[in-house]
């Protein structure tokens, strides 16, 4: 089942060689990572259908997951519309043959093959982008818009890199994110979002992550710690770790526990852009994946990512090389703290452990701090990764 997309406005009516040639974009994903791949498809489908007036389906084969970014999404609906998007639920059995203009495959998913037909079928090809993993490796650069062509098809699909230098497709970041920072109010919202006013004499936290077992000992250490801490933590998988040092089961939303200098408090999971401000109102971000940790950066507060584990303990090679290019601007001391607590938290063999890293990363929080913001307007000044793809699109088919 589908929609039939609707018609180009007027005003935006293409030209010989101008984007607007291509005004529907399919993107296809496949959810893994629970939020991460939803989130950035979500977050991209959104933007490209928002500020470039394009028609974006958004092909989904988990709407449970999206349903926690996506409030008020039916699960049993085929095709739904929200925020000008047509998402539509993948099924097993696709049996939609419309190809679109651009065709995005989230992370390397596999196309239907049907839908691939439909590809070849088609006067003008689609232009056919496998939007890649973040990564801030040296080899990204090499490969980021390679072209790949298919066997047994007339197609081509280029590589597109999310990444972190001019080299690279840039980071998802929408048009008027500034001017939603520069409006956030922090006192009402701890007021309104916690139930109490911002403690301006606490270290605050937020905590997004997935389970782990150097957050006991982390726990610990905040609690027999001489300064406050208020720790606020969205549903997620990380509260059966919670419950397990707490001893309350059945953590959820609205629980909230003090122990000694820590404050715990649980908050709903909340929309994206919600979560942007869970961001701005803390100290430190503990973020997870890929699309929290893009956002955390855009925030310029101190973090700690937990990277998604792969095998062969690969996702501790793109662990270290982001340290490397992010903290290349940091003091020694900054930056041997950022290093030791991040390798900690993510369970790196041979170092120190979690409560031991803790003190040296909370000493330098200023400098991240004062880092952050300097790191978030280098990035912005690459121009971001939904811009970067209409380039990217245009070039194709010229």
């Amino acid at each position: 089942m589908h929609n039939s997309p609707l018609p180009l406005p007027t005003h935006l009516s293409p030209g010989p060689g101008d984007i607007r040639a291509l005004p529907r974009w399919d993107v296809f994903c496949q959810v893994v990572d629970n939020f991460g791949d939803i989130g950035v498809c979500w977050r991209l489908a959104r933007q490209l259908a928002g500020e470039f007036c394009i028609h974006v389906r958004l092909w989904v084969d988990d709407l449970a997951s999206a349903a926690r970014l996506i409030p008020g999404l039916d699960l049993q609906a085929a095709v739904q519309h929200q925020e000008g998007v047509a998402i539509h639920r993948w099924e097993p059995d696709f049996s939609d043959e419309q190809a679109a203009d651009v065709v995005i495959a989230a992370f390397a998913c596999p196309l239907p093959d049907v839908y691939k037909r439909a590809m070849a079928a088609r006067n003008q090809r689609p232009v056919w982008i496998n939007l890649e993993y973040l990564s801030a490796e040296d080899w990204v650069a090499g490969c980021h818009g390679l072209p790949s062509p298919q066997p047994g098809l007339p197609l081509v699909q280029h590589f597109f890199f999310p990444g972190f230098d001019a080299a690279s497709g840039g980071l998802l970041r929408e048009a008027d994110y500034a001017a939603r920072q520069a409006a956030f109010d922090p006192d009402a919202w701890w007021q309104t979002r916690v139930g109490m006013p911002r403690p301006l004499d606490a270290l605050t936290v937020s905590l997004f992550a997935y389970e782990n077992p150097g957050l006991a000992p982390l726990l610990d250490v905040w609690a027999r710690g001489a300064r406050p801490v208020v720790c606020l933590v969205p549903e997620g998988r990380v509260l059966a770790d919670l419950a397990a040092w707490s001893g309350q089961p059945g953590l959820k939303a609205g629980d909230g526990l003090q122990r000694g200098a820590l404050r715990l408090q649980v908050l709903p999971f909340v929309p994206q852009q919600a979560y942007d401000e869970l961001l701005w109102a803390c100290d430190l971000n503990f973020v997870r994946g890929e699309d929290s940790f893009v956002r955390a950066q855009w925030a310029a507060k101190p973090l700690v990512w937990h990277i998604y584990r792969q095998e062969e303990e690969a996702h501790m090679v793109k662990l270290e090389a982001f340290l490397a290019r992010q903290g290349a601007g940091l003091d020694t001391a900054a930056r041997n703290a950022q290093e030791a607590f991040w390798r900690a938290w993510n369970g790196s063999e041979g170092g120190m452990g979690v409560a031991e890293a803790w003190p040296a990363l909370e000493a330098a929080l200023p400098r991240l701090a004062a880092h952050g913001q300097a790191w978030a307007r280098e990035m912005e000044a690459l121009g971001d990764l939904a811009s970067g793809l209409l380039k990217f699109c245009k070039l194709a088919v010229q």
